[in-house]
C-alpha cells in the first residue's frame, strides 16, 4: 500500500469521527433540551392536530404522529383557560372515520379510542372553525378586509372595420332600356351627391314622354280627362326617377330626351360597378353600389360576463396595429339581443367617425369599451371566493384563528380582480384570500358531522317520547 493511499484513509478516518462526535453532543444537547421542557409541562399534542392534548409522550390517535411537547407558556395558557372554564365535550368520533360519532367515550369499530369534541372548538357556532394560530400561520392563512368602493370595467377585444349600412345603397334602373354612356366607370372611384353616373336609352321612357308632350298641348281644352291624364303622366315618369328638374325642362323645350340620366343619391365612393357601355338593362338591375364611408361600423363579439357591463351610449376607443400612436374615438351604438351560438358571445355595433377615410371596410381593430363605474359598491377579492356550482362561500375572520363560512350573492366582477356583493358581507369584515380550500374541506367534514349528530339526537327523542 502506497503512501497516498495510507493518508486517504487516515483522512477519511478523522472526518467521520469529528462527524459522530458532532452528532452525539447535538442528540445530547436535544434530549436535555426536550427532558426541560418536559419537565416544565408535562403536556404534548400533535402538529397536525392541535386539538389532540394528552399528558407525557405518545402518539397522536388520529394519524400516529409521535406528540411534541408543550411549551411552558403554552402550557400555562391552556391550564389558565381550563381553570377559568372547564370544556364541555360536544360528542365523541373516531379518529379513523369522523362518520362515526357517539354521545360518549368508548371504542371506534376499528378498535381506536374516541376522540372528544368540544364545545368551544366550535367558536360559539356550529359552522366556525377554529384553528391554532401556529397551525393558521404554517397554512398559510391569508385574510383582506371587505370593501366599499367604486367598481369599474374595461372590456377588450377585437373587432371588424364594416360598412354604416345607413350610408349604404344600390343603384338600380326601373325601365329597360341601354346604356348609353358611363360617366362613373371604374371600382373605388369617389362620387358626389347629383353627379350623373351613366346615361339610358330606353324606348318605353321616350314614348312616355311623347305622351306627356301630347297632353300637356291639349291641357288648355280645360277638360277634366286631359287634367288627369297629364297628372297620370307626369307620376309614371317621376315613378322612373325623371327628376323634376328633367320635367320641367321637358315642358319648357318641348323636346323629348332621347336617354335618361341617372345621378348618385349621396357623396361617397363607388364600392361596386356592374354597368358597362351598350348593356342592354332590366327593371331592378343593379348597377352600382356606393358607401358614404365618412363614418364606418365596427362589430366586435363580447363574452356573456361582460354583458352586464354593455349599454348603448358607452365610450369606446379604437385602435390599429397598422396606423401606430392613433387612438379612434367611438361609441357603442347597439347590443344585439342575440347570442352565437357557437362562439357564445354577443355582438357588439360601434360607430366612428372617419373624415380622413383611414378607417377601411375589412380592417381589424383593438377595441376598449368603457364602462359605467358603480360606486359605493361593496367588494371582495375573486381569490377570496369559492365556487361551488350551487353557491359562492367566502370565509369570514370572526376571532383570532376562528372562521366562519358564509354563502354570498355575487354580482358582477369588475377590473383589479373583484367581485361586487349582493349580500352576504359587511364592509370591514376580513375574509380569507389563501387558504381557504383547506378551511373548506373542514366545513365540509364537519357539516356532515353536525347533519349525522342531529340525525341521532332527533331519533333519541322519538324513542324517549314513545
Amino acid at each position: 500500500m502506497n503512501k497516498k493511499t495510507i493518508y486517504t484513509i487516515i483522512g477519511l478516518a478523522v472526518i467521520l469521527g469529528g462527524y459522530g462526535l458532532s452528532t452525539l453532543y447535538m442528540q445530547n444537547e436535544y434530549n436535555g433540551a426536550h427532558e426541560s421542557v418536559d419537565a416544565e409541562s408535562g403536556l404534548y399534542t400533535c402538529g397536525m392536530h392541535p386539538e389532540v392534548v394528552h399528558e407525557g409522550p405518545g402518539n397522536c390517535p388520529i394519524c400516529d404522529m409521535v406528540l411534541t411537547p408543550i411549551r411552558t407558556f403554552q402550557a400555562a395558557t391552556m391550564t389558565t383557560q381550563n381553570t377559568e372554564q372547564e370544556r364541555k365535550i360536544k360528542y365523541w368520533v373516531a379518529p379513523m372515520d369522523p362518520n362515526y360519532i357517539s354521545d360518549k367515550p368508548g371504542k371506534s369499530p376499528m378498535g381506536m379510542d374516541l376522540v372528544p369534541v368540544y364545545e368551544d372548538g366550535m367558536g360559539g357556532s356550529e359552522s366556525v372553525i377554529t384553528i391554532d394560530p401556529t397551525v393558521v400561520q404554517n397554512m398559510g392563512i391569508l385574510t383582506t378586509p371587505v370593501e366599499v368602493r367604486s367598481l369599474g370595467k374595461e372590456i377588450r377585444t377585437i373587432g371588424l372595420v364594416d360598412y354604416d349600412e345607413t350610408r349604404f345603397t344600390h343603384v338600380h334602373t326601373k325601365v329597360k332600356g341601354w346604356i348609353e354612356s358611363l360617366y362613373i366607370d371604374y371600382t373605388g372611384q369617389r362620387v358626389y351627391k347629383g353627379e350623373p353616373l351613366l346615361d339610358i336609352y330606353s324606348p318605353e321612357l321616350v314614348s312616355t314622354q311623347e305622351e306627356y308632350l301630347t297632353v300637356l298641348a291639349n291641357k288648355n281644352s280645360n277638360s277634366t280627362g286631359a287634367t288627369a291624364l297629364l297628372r297620370s303622366t307626369r307620376e309614371r315618369l317621376a315613378n322612373w326617377d325623371v327628376t323634376p328638374e328633367q320635367i320641367e325642362e321637358l315642358e319648357r323645350t318641348l323636346k323629348v330626351n332621347k336617354v335618361m340620366t341617372i345621378y348618385s343619391p349621396f357623396n361617397g365612393i363607388v364600392v361596386e360597378k356592374m354597368a358597362t357601355e351598350g348593356m342592354n338593362v332590366t327593371e331592378g338591375m343593379t348597377l352600382y353600389a356606393i358607401a358614404d364611408l365618412s363614418k364606418v361600423w365596427v362589430y366586435a363579439d363580447i363574452y356573456e360576463y361582460e354583458l352586464p357591463w354593455l349599454e348603448d351610449g358607452l365610450e369606446a376607443e379604437m385602435t390599429l396595429s397598422y396606423i401606430p400612436g392613433k387612438v379612434f374615438k367611438g361609441s357603442v351604438a347597439y347590443v344585439y339581443p342575440f347570442l352565437d351560438s357557437k362562439t357564445r358571445t354577443i355582438k357588439v355595433r360601434l360607430e366612428f367617425d372617419n373624415k380622413d377615410g383611414k378607417l377601411k371596410p375589412g380592417m381589424y381593430a383593438n377595441i376598449l369599451i368603457k364602462t359605467a363605474k358603480r360606486e359605493k359598491t361593496i367588494v371582495v377579492p375573486k381569490e377570496s371566493v369559492i365556487h361551488s356550482g350551487e353557491r359562492e362561500l367566502v370565509f369570514v375572520e370572526v376571532g383570532k384563528g376562528k372562521y366562519d363560512p358564509r354563502e354570498i350573492i355575487l354580482g358582477v366582477q369588475g377590473d383589479g380582480g373583484y367581485y361586487e356583493v349582493i349580500s352576504g358581507l359587511r364592509s370591514g369584515e376580513r375574509v380569507v384570500t389563501s387558504g381557504q380550500f383547506m378551511l373548506d374541506s373542514e366545513s365540509s367534514l364537519r357539516e356532515a358531522v353536525l347533519k349525522r349528530l342531529r340525525a341521532r339526537e332527533r331519533n333519541k327523542n322519538t324513542m324517549e317520547m314513545n
